[in-house]
């Protein structure tokens, strides 16, 4: 359906159906309580388009680099990776971060004490990561952040299993092409 009126619309006998405005709602207010002050993170939302949050306290956000996540798409296009990833983690939140070249799968707060994936990070504890507003979506002049997934909502996260599968295919894929590069050097 288009053209949603805002709040939520009956589909189906008991069955309703959200827009995207009022989901994106329910996820920054959702992301929000991980601030430590939660005016000062809309502001830096409304002016920076990024606010720091606290790791931990409602998700943990595996890092992972970005030739990690362009080996196991197959690409570096910006569209087609955030198409193959929206499919592979099941719709699950994932934003991109040009400042440090990686993607951020945001995951349950208890995946931090049980990610031991060589060459990536789960970002726990005391730890304070830059999160876009969940408006943005593409690159923004204010921030290098962006979502490639974004948030269905509130706590919808990404499955654990199903990050751990992708960076263990995208590491396996890079070894394959470091091998066949070094090869043809040879």
């Amino acid at each position: 359906m288009t053209g949603f009126p805002h709040g939520p619309v009956e589909a189906a006998p008991g069955v309703l159906v959200h827009s995207r405005s009022d989901r994106e709602a329910g996820a920054e207010t959702w992301l929000i309580l991980a601030a430590h002050d939660k005016r000062q993170a809309q502001r830096e939302w409304a002016e920076y388009g990024v606010a720091l949050l606290r790791c931990g306290k409602t998700f943990t956000a595996i890092r992972v680099p970005a030739e990690i996540v362009h080996a196991v798409a197959g690409t570096s296009d910006r569209d087609e990776v955030a198409s193959y990833l929206a499919t592979a983690l099941d719709r699950g939140p994932c934003f991109f971060d040009g400042n440090s070249q990686s993607y951020y799968a945001l995951a349950p707060r208890s995946a931090a004490g049980r990610w031991s994936v060589p060459g990536t990070e789960a970002l726990g504890g005391d730890f304070f990561l830059g999160v876009p507003a969940t408006t943005i979506t593409a690159p923004d002049p204010r921030c290098a952040a962006w979502w490639v997934v974004p948030m269905e909502g509130p706590a919808a996260l990404c499955d654990v299993g199903i990050v751990r599968w992708l960076v263990e295919r995208g590491r396996m894929r890079l070894a394959e092409v470091r091998a066949l590069e070094a090869s043809e050097d040879a």
